[in-house]
């Protein structure tokens, strides 16, 4: 049986990645030479639940899990208002902005679709679930100085998007590994409904 490396994900406007594609062009500017992966604003998105190799005949169900799990969400707005990095400034492996808004509907959505899909298999995340976009993951050949700079660099940074990220569906996604980074495929596509 095929399987399909997939998640589900709010997928961006493009005043968003537009935006995005700006701010990534300005650190790019200024961080060490070929220190860190910059993702393709095309390809950025709010990861709500990654579910790895799934067969595919499980595809339908997982699209009906997500169906209901959106019963009840009325469409919801958000806002890209900081940049950060995981885990610290001294040790730098990702930089990502976050959202704010109307983070307690999103929060309760990503809950209801773990515990939707519980039934099919898919544990809840044991962590707790922080809302971000990726922007770039630093590559691992970068040396302790170069983290630190770019550390120093994230935290000078401004974040300053002007659009925001209405929120009227959710996606589930398929993630094709390739040797020039993952590219992204939408399955399925679920509007959010009031009942």
């Amino acid at each position: 049986m095929e399987t399909i490396r997939s998640f589900i994900a709010i997928e961006l406007p493009e005043n968003t990645k537009k935006e995005l594609r700006q701010l990534e062009d300005a650190l790019r500017g200024k961080c060490p030479e070929g220190c860190a992966r910059w993702v393709s604003p095309d390809g950025i998105h709010l990861t709500l639940k990654f579910l790895g190799n799934v067969p595919q005949d499980k595809i339908s169900a997982i699209t009906r899990a997500i169906e209901n799990a959106s019963v009840g969400f009325s469409p919801f707005e958000l806002k890209v208002t900081e940049i950060g990095v995981f885990p610290n400034e001294r040790r730098i492996q990702v930089i990502w902005v976050g959202v704010s808004g109307e983070l307690e509907k999103l929060k309760a959505l990503q809950k209801s679709i773990d515990e939707n899909l519980r039934p099919l298999g898919f544990e809840p995340e044991s962590r707790p679930f922080t809302p971000h976009l990726t922007i770039a993951r630093i590559k691992e050949s970068t040396t302790t100085d170069d983290r630190k700079r770019l550390g120093e660099i994230v935290s000078a940074t401004k974040c300053e998007l002007t659009f925001p990220i209405r929120v009227q569906s959710v996606s589930l996604m398929r993630s094709q590994l390739t040797p020039q980074g993952a590219i992204y495929h939408r399955i399925a596509s679920v509007p959010l409904k009031e009942k």
